[in-house]
């Protein structure tokens, strides 16, 4: 027998009716309602009670005892009656929990002041499984990731609204504005009080931005304002008519043809493509949905555009987007304002410089477009990486402390006059240089790449320079060299912190093989470019390799079998002597080839000969220097090198003049280098310049006339060799996103080689040419000292005629050995991947080359020519892994597509000439 206290009903009803609750009324008929429950509902003096029992019923998968702890009822809780709210409390307590369908407190039972209650609970049906219906597998993953739906969790209707609004979100961003969703909801077989959810999903058609229409705008161009729209482009229009919108700003802007011809537009490709816009506009290359985060900042940059031309007062006063025809129209309606220009510009404050240097730095004159952001950058307010700014003047002389205001002091009609307000504060000396970070790094190798030395005058320019150099070092992730100065303007000192994460950059190179008669094949390379050889003798240095010195150790192995083998080792020591930055590098190489030929009735199908071959030994030593003028870019390299060619009945089939005999290239080679790149693996800014020149003794001199034209002539071999080569790496637009890094690069390089002879009468020496073409990996020609130019798209030249089907150079053919060459290139790249583990990126590439036999025959302007696409790895041990798919232009056949011009390359280790 139970009664439900009805005035507790009363106030639980008129507490939870603006939250749409649904607790009940039951009641049983008053004849038989125990008098006892009677009197304690009729009662109207307050009297004390005490809950003898509480039960619970109706829950099925929440335990009682949370029923219990959140509704606040707990047994032998004392509460006065009929004042008191402890039932009402509860039930509100339950009902915000949002797990209850129905929520009831019965008194079942009243023994003098004791009372039993029972809190009866229908609970909310809970998500069983659930299915997407109309839209693709990806994005049905996508969307059960964002709306995080989980099963046997409570289906309420904030649960029901969330999903309703991250679809209308997440397609709205893929320009879907017509979504409906809807849920059906049954009853899942599989989990007890549980639903079924199906969400049926009509995305409707994509809606494409047709057009962005400028009104308001007198003095500066709406195609210019356009631009400015990076995250909000039209789309691609290519029709007979022209739009028939009509915007609620009133008639939009149209550039007539009677305008056009007015104007002479013909003539400029701007306004020619102005006047074709409503017909015709291309658009392939950029997305045309509507972003509304993107279309927030495309506004800011209108604004900040009106503000560089002088309208600072610009606003955009209303926009509006207007969707017809499953096409978007974006409405901007702006106040331009005045015009305004810089006045007088004076200075206060400065004693270190002068108002004239001052002025020549900032680079503003009265009567330029007032714009308060090149004003900024100028100063040094705001970043820029262009601009050589009044506070990088004064940091590169001591003056952290530095400060500086612009303060509009007089406007007049358009002019505002300004007064740069400067506090020069103290000179900073740099106090504490700290390195941390730097397990396998010995400190001494990173300090001697800072210009940041303490007591010194602290200077940015030397800041970002000590960067570059620990970049170029390769030892650490570029993310980390970023150093903290903490000044302390009270002593006049600033200590700088280098928090540095090193990386591996030593490299392997390994592959083996077995076959072909010719037995065992490989190649096993390792380059330890940390280096240090004074612990090699220290057991307790090796954890795995002696390393911490900056050297660089380089040893390579490779075999062909019986056929060919070759043992290669350089050793280079950075910083000589550890005091200047002079470089010391040891080499030497061990080569030999023996011929092969095939036979059939031999057991392997090969016979070998060790009576003809081709071996090479060279020995070579070099030093550079860091220059201090022109500028410390610049390095001087002299190197003394000394090869000797041993050939044995095996010389005509590597193109020389002899079959037989033994050759010595004694050469001395001096160059001339300037770098300034920014990184070592993917250059984003700066240039490389070199210049080389490579010569022998003029033996020709020493020699009578009868011995000159004699085989004996190349005894020892002489030349002169010059190469010239230039590098520039230029970045394009902004960095995409949030991510600096993130933007083309276009690298633009020109490189040329000439070879020459001191005496007329002599060929020129075999030896030291080059040879174009094809990958520019090493092959048997390297053996002859062959400097290998490649040309992605074409194998290996044998003719200067771009006309002529190049060959693989095979045969002994000498036609492939070349004095003369020039290359050009133009390569436009995009970083893909920039995490301090790995760095890859994808390129197009554009290239020009050629070779010539003689100075007779050289045309600088008879070039093959080759366009790609191509792809770079670099991964630590392994280095550079990369491939091209060129097309060479010149071999294209009429009638043969691709067929014969398309060519793969591979490379691995390093990037090619």
């Amino acid at each position: 027998m139970r009664f439900f206290i009805y005035k507790v009903c009363i106030l639980s009803i008129f507490t939870f009716a603006v939250h749409h609750t649904y607790a009940q009324v039951d009641t049983t008929p008053v004849t038989s309602v125990d008098p006892r429950l009677k009197e304690f509902l009729e009662t109207t003096t307050p009297r004390e009670y005490v809950i003898a029992d509480v039960k619970v019923t109706g829950a099925t998968n929440l335990d009682s005892s949370i029923v219990l702890s959140v509704s606040g009822i707990q047994k032998g809780q004392q509460f006065i009656y009929p004042n008191s709210d402890i039932f009402s409390r509860a039930i509100q307590s339950l009902w915000k929990n949002q797990l209850f369908a129905d929520v009831k407190v019965f008194v079942t039972h009243v023994d003098n002041e004791k009372v039993s209650i029972e809190i009866a609970v229908t609970e909310r049906p809970r998500l069983g499984n659930f299915k997407f219906e109309g839209v693709k597998k990806t994005e049905i993953e996508e969307l059960t990731k964002k709306i995080g739906l989980v099963k046997q969790r409570i289906l309420s209707e904030g649960t029901r609204q969330n999903i309703h609004q991250v679809v209308k979100t997440y397609f709205e961003d893929k320009g879907y504005y017509d979504v409906v969703t809807n849920l059906d909801e049954s009853k899942d077989p599989v989990y007890p009080n549980s639903t079924f959810l199906t969400i049926k999903i009509n995305k409707g058609k994509k809606v494409k931005i047709d057009e962005v229409n400028f009104f308001g705008n007198e003095s500066v161009d709406a195609t210019k304002l356009k631009k400015q729209m990076k995250g909000t482009k039209e789309m691609t229009r290519m029709s007979l008519y022209p739009s028939k919108y009509v915007s609620p700003y009133g008639p939009r802007q149209v550039y007539s043809f009677n305008e056009y011809m007015d104007e002479w537009g013909f003539l400029t490709g701007t306004k020619t493509l102005k006047v074709l816009d409503p017909y015709f506009r291309f658009k392939f290359f950029s997305s045309s949905k509507f972003n509304n985060k993107k279309y927030a900042e495309d506004k800011d940059k209108v604004l900040k555009y009106f503000n560089s031309r002088g309208y600072r007062d610009a606003q955009i006063i209303a926009d509006t987007q207007v969707i017809q025809n499953n096409r978007m129209y974006v409405d901007l309606k702006v106040n331009e304002g005045h015009k305004y220009y810089f006045g007088n510009l004076t200075w206060k404050g400065n004693s270190k410089f002068s108002d004239t240097l001052l002025n020549n730095i900032l680079g503003i004159a009265k009567g330029d477009a007032y714009d308060a952001s090149v004003l900024n950058k100028k100063l040094g307010l705001e970043p820029s990486q262009d601009v050589y700014d009044i506070t990088t003047l004064y940091n590169d002389e001591g003056y952290l402390f530095f400060q500086v205001t612009p303060v509009e002091t007089r406007i007049y009609n358009d002019t505002i006059d300004h007064e740069i307000r400067i506090v020069e504060g103290p000179i900073a000396r740099i106090k504490n240089v700290v390195i941390m970070g730097n397990e396998r790094t010995k400190d001494h190798v990173i300090r001697r790449e800072l210009r940041t030395l303490p007591g010194e005058l602290f200077s940015r320019t030397d800041l970002m320079r000590s960067i570059r150099e620990l970049n170029a070092l390769n030892y650490f992730e570029t993310e980390s060299i970023n150093p903290q100065p903490l000044p302390n303007m009270a002593e006049g000192t600033v200590d700088i912190n280098w928090k540095l994460k090193e990386k591996s950059s030593d490299q392997l190179e390994l592959s083996a093989g077995w076959g072909g008669g010719i037995g065992l094949t490989g190649t096993l390379g390792v380059t330890f470019n940390n280096f240090s050889i004074k612990n090699i003798w220290k057991k307790e240095a090796w954890d795995p390799l002696p390393v911490g010195d900056g050297q660089k150790l380089s040893l390579r192995v490779q075999s062909n079998g019986r056929v060919y083998r070759s043992y290669n080792f350089s050793f280079t020591e950075p910083w000589l002597g550890g005091k200047k930055r002079t470089s010391l590098t040891l080499g030497y190489n061990n080569t030999k080839y023996n011929a092969s030929f095939y036979d059939p009735y031999r057991s392997g199908g090969y016979r070998f000969s060790k009576d003809t071959s081709l071996t090479v030994n060279g020995i070579s030593v070099g030093l550079g220097k860091v220059l201090k003028w022109p500028d410390d870019y610049f390095t001087i390299g002299y190197t003394v090198a000394y090869t000797r060619y041993k050939v044995k009945k095996m010389g005509y089939q590597y193109g020389l003049p002899f079959n037989d005999g033994t050759s010595n290239n004694l050469s001395f080679k001096l160059s001339l280098s300037r770098s300034s790149v920014s990184d070592p693996i993917f250059p984003r800014s700066g240039s490389e310049l070199t210049a080389s020149v490579q010569a022998t003794p003029p033996y020709s001199a020493f020699k009578s006339s009868v011995l000159i034209a004699d085989s004996a002539q190349y005894k020892n071999v002489e030349y002169h060799k010059w190469r010239f080569g230039a590098q520039w790496y230029v970045p394009l637009g902004r960095p995409k996103g949030e991510d600096k890094n993130r933007q083309f690069v276009l690298k633009l390089a020109a490189k040329y080689g000439f070879m020459g002879r001191y005496n007329k009468n002599l060929n020129y020496s075999p030896f030291e040419r080059f040879q174009l073409g094809d990958a520019g990996m090493s092959n048997t020609y390297s053996l002859t000292g062959f400097d290998i130019i490649a040309q992605r798209g074409y194998p290996i030249y044998n003719s200067s005629d771009p006309t002529v089907n190049p060959d693989n150079g095979s045969g002994g053919d000498t036609r492939n050995m070349f004095i003369i060459f020039n290359k050009y290139q133009a390569e436009l790249r995009y970083p893909l991947v920039t995490n301090p583990g790995s760095t890859i990126y994808g390129l197009a590439f554009f290239e020009a080359a050629n070779g010539w036999h003689d100075y007779k025959e050289y045309n600088p302007f008879k070039l093959r020519r080759s366009v790609g696409l191509g792809m770079r790895f670099y991964l630590p041990m392994f280095g550079l892994l990369g491939f091209d798919y060129g097309i060479g232009i010149d071999r294209l056949v009429p009638g043969q597509g691709l067929k014969n011009a398309g060519k793969f390359t591979f490379m691995l280790g390093f990037e090619p000439e």
